[in-house]
């Protein structure tokens, strides 16, 4: 295969792909990941000040959603560092589900 046939294979398989586009995506997914996480935080603080507790259903949220995104990397780049950190944040997530169940319930605050 000549240098030709290679990027003419290259710009045909790129076809419809705006990488600028796609960059920009991530970062603004990354940005709002990094937002959605000092919200929580804040929410959380102002709950224990408020009112006395802190809502478990934000953290849920939270946890399930780091879950997620290392669970989505692990399944593109078959890393097992990747399986190991999503395997912690959703037992994480799953812990404060029972405990924000257990809020809903009146048993704990």
């Amino acid at each position: 295969m000549n240098r030709e046939d290679i990027l003419r294979q290259a710009q045909s398989e790129g076809k419809g792909k705006d990488y600028a586009d796609i960059e920009a995506q991530k970062s603004g997914t990354r940005v709002a990941y990094y937002v959605a996480v000092l919200l929580v935080i804040i929410v959380d603080i102002v709950n224990g000040f408020v009112m006395g507790y802190v809502n478990r259903g934000m953290d849920f949220v939270l946890f399930t959603m780091a879950f997620v995104a290392f669970l989505t990397k692990y399944i593109k780049l078959r890393k097992r560092h990747e399986l190991i950190v999503a395997i912690m944040w959703g037992l994480l997530a799953i812990m404060m589900l029972v405990l924000w169940i257990l809020q809903l319930c009146g048993v704990m605050r």
